[in-house]
């Protein structure tokens, strides 16, 4: 659903690098789509001296330290989630009807709040429209 080239921007060859990744994926066939919704990371910019991606696009991290990472995960779960049409959403469910097991089997479930003071629970689930529009029409409340 989604390529994520990681360079290595320290490297003295890294433009040379990426037009070789760029020519190798071309040459594969794969649909146009995937490559023009590549994720472009540039690594170990923590040995740079301020350090300004060159790319437009490009997001600046380093493994090693940590920095850029939660903006990675959020731009590549952005990315995924528009690529299989999918979205996050977190729906109140009754923990004595069906509900909870019925995400469990159709959806990803993220995360279960339960509210024991009233038997319900707010539950974040990845979800596809189709799995969306089932569930509401079994459980319109």
């Amino acid at each position: 659903d989604l390529i994520v080239h990681v360079r290595d921007i320290t490297h003295p060859e890294t433009i040379l690098q990426k037009a070789t990744v760029l020519s190798v994926l071309k040459n594969l066939n794969l649909p146009s789509h995937l490559l023009d919704s590549m994720v472009e990371v540039h690594n170990k910019v923590d040995l740079m001296e301020r350090y300004k991606p060159t790319e437009e696009n490009a997001l600046p991290i380093s493994a090693l330290h940590g920095h850029g990472l939660e903006e990675l995960k959020a731009e590549i779960e952005k990315k995924i989630l528009t690529a299989t049409g999918k979205k996050i959403l977190t729906v109140n469910v009754n923990l004595e009807g069906p509900q909870l097991s019925w995400l469990y089997k159709e959806a990803t479930v993220q995360e279960v709040e339960v509210m024991p003071e009233d038997g319900t629970a707010r539950v974040k689930v990845i979800i596809g429209n189709s799995a969306f529009g089932r569930y509401r029409n079994l459980f319109p409340n």
